[in-house]
């Protein structure tokens, strides 16, 4: 319970949470919280021709390679990739992995892959080789809409030739696996509208199933938190503080051990305030002795044109100060460049 008190003490207080950290349904056009919006006259082959300069030059120039990067949205990255391999005669990311190393090789590699192709990287570099990276499998499946998961099990299919369900049935087990299978469904309602009727009656279910049984029906747990929308599930922690003594996440911990407590509070978490959560993974990769490259990597890459601008702000609300501060303390050269580009102004 420490950790989500934690979480909870850090989140900015709103009176109706929403899982994506607003204080309400926006209307007309959905604004934009990403930090990555398309470049302005944008030109595919003169950023081709840049790009290959900048690899080709004596030294490499670095600093052009991610000002291109960071400025052009992946749509547009997509067209630069097409035109460089059609000038050049081989791929983009082959002359950037000669070009470049480590973290910084890392990055740009990423920031070139279609959010789809790299999810599905991401899920065969969690599941590959010793251990299974949980909390990798977890953060994308609670944070990509349903269509998302959908476009990454294709991917999956197409890149590795197996199917990423049967990957999960073999990468992990118990209740673990079946709330991950649940997740892969892609059966999440996506609504933003609340029905309160619906939120009381699983506060009921919730605790019938775990606190007022002997054992716990962890299926109940698992086929609600899956399968309700952030706001239906913010409001239904809220009411289950109705029918128990505890707090959800309280009895939550209680109920859970290992694996299955810690992927149903992240779903928890998310359903709270996505933008805090990836704040808060952002700062354990960052505080402490050494530092999470390859989370910083995952999260400002992947929510770049989502809700990076979001993360941002809740990041110093939680902790006091700017995420490029902590970014600029934690890492180095050039990777931390892109990483700062990344993040926007602030």
């Amino acid at each position: 319970m420490a950790a989500f008190k934690s979480f909870l003490d850090n989140v900015v207080r709103r009176k109706t949470p929403t899982n994506d950290g607003s204080t309400g349904p926006v209307k007309g056009k959905p604004v934009f919280y990403g930090t990555v919006p398309p470049y302005p006259n944008f030109n595919a082959s003169n950023d081709a021709a840049v790009l290959k300069s900048a690899i080709e030059s004596k030294g490499v120039d670095e600093d052009v390679i991610n000002a291109v990067l960071v400025k052009r949205n992946n749509e547009q990255r997509q067209k630069i990739k097409a035109v460089y391999e059609a000038n050049a005669g081989k791929k983009l990311e082959v002359a950037l992995k000669k070009a470049l190393k480590s973290d910084h090789e890392d990055i740009c590699l990423a920031l070139l892959m279609p959010p789809a192709y790299y999810d599905a990287f991401l899920f065969r570099k969690a599941t590959k080789g010793v251990g299974t990276k949980e909390d990798v499998l977890v953060e994308i499946l609670a944070t990509r809409t349903n269509q998302e998961i959908c476009e990454i099990k294709k991917v999956f299919k197409e890149e590795y030739k197996e199917e990423l369900e049967d990957v999960i049935k073999n990468e992990t087990s118990g209740d673990f696996n079946k709330a991950l299978l649940a997740m892969l469904q892609a059966n999440k309602d996506e609504s933003n509208v609340v029905d309160m009727a619906q939120a009381k009656k699983d506060a009921e279910a919730l605790f019938e199933a775990g606190e007022n049984t002997k054992g716990t029906n962890v299926s109940t747990f698992i086929d609600i938190l899956t399968t309700r929308s952030g706001p239906q599930l913010a409001q239904t922690f809220q009411q289950y503080t109705s029918v128990s003594d505890n707090t959800f996440p309280k009895a939550l911990e209680k109920e859970m051990k290992h694996d299955i407590k810690h992927c149903l509070m992240d779903i928890v978490k998310c359903a709270w305030n996505t933008p805090a959560f990836f704040a808060e993974k952002l700062h354990l990769a960052i505080k402490g002795l050494g530092t999470n490259e390859a989370t910083l990597t995952r999260v400002l890459v992947s929510r770049s044109e989502v809700d990076l601008k979001k993360i941002v702000e809740e990041y110093r609300a939680m902790y006091g100060t700017s995420l490029q501060e902590h970014i600029v303390k934690d890492t180095s050269a050039y990777y931390q460049k892109i990483l700062i580009g990344l993040c926007g102004a602030g």
